[in-house]
């Protein structure tokens, strides 16, 4: 089975988002960069899917040359091949990062194409859809479990909404957003590492075609204000307490 997983390098974001003195661009100036954490469970359910059935991952991004560092994580893990859609850095859209992907996968002849549920940056939940349909591809979302029947002719696909299960019998080729918790990725191998080290990376370079879109600015917005406010020291702020927790409700 020939598997298609598409990733994007997002940046590991652990304190105060800023952004750049243009107000164009999030800096990342003092981030390290990932993949986002439903992508990697992607990547994970695709090798484990071609080592009960045979075949082999594709690992896909579209980004700048430093992205095929995430490609390289994801080749560690013990997917087989990388393609970068090379671009010169800037942001793309939904539609555009779609255009390309289906252009660069239409001709492969992949049985299933992994995407996360959304990106850990944007969370825009719109480029698997959008694949899917320029492709002509059935296309389920926020899927947390996958199945392969019918002599990997078929998908059983599994999601849980409003605390139900469904399930959706889907035939090959597709396209698939999986969300996180649908596997525990595994950790690289350190002969994965030096094997993702060595391997090749297929560049196609890709250009953004005009975007009707246009980005004026990004604003982080002020966080949310706090209020302290005193009872008292010691017995004497009981009552007020009680009085407080009256308020609220929460005595009997």
């Amino acid at each position: 089975m020939e598997i298609c997983v598409c990733v994007k390098r997002v940046p590991m974001v652990g304190g105060a988002i800023t952004v750049t003195p243009d107000g164009q661009d999030v800096d990342t100036s003092m981030s390290g960069f990932t993949v986002s954490p439903h992508e990697e469970c992607a990547a994970e359910e695709a090798i484990r899917i071609t080592e009960r059935l045979g075949g082999s991952v594709t690992v896909l991004t579209l980004g700048p040359d430093e992205a095929a560092a995430q490609v390289r994580d994801m080749l560690a893990l013990g997917a087989q091949h990388a393609v970068l859609l090379r671009t010169d850095g800037a942001e793309w859209g939904p539609v555009a990062t779609a255009a390309a992907i289906a252009a660069a996968v239409r001709d492969r002849g992949f049985d299933l194409l992994l995407f996360g549920n959304e990106a850990a940056d944007t969370g825009g939940y719109q480029v698997p859809v959008r694949v899917a349909h320029a492709l002509g591809l059935p296309c389920v979302t926020a899927i947390k479990d996958l199945e392969v029947a019918g002599g990997a002719g078929r998908l059983i696909a599994g999601r849980e909404y409003r605390g139900a299960r469904e399930a959706f019998d889907v035939p090959l080729p597709a396209v698939v957003s999986v969300k996180e918790g649908i596997n525990l990725p595994r950790y690289p191998s350190l002969p994965g590492r030096l094997r993702a080290k060595r391997a090749a990376v297929e560049i196609i370079d890709v250009t953004a075609p005009p975007d009707a879109l246009r980005k004026e600015r990004l604003r982080v917005p002020e966080a949310a204000g706090k209020q302290t406010r005193m009872l008292g020291e010691g017995t004497g702020a009981v009552p007020a307490l009680v009085a407080v927790l009256d308020e609220l409700g929460v005595l009997p």
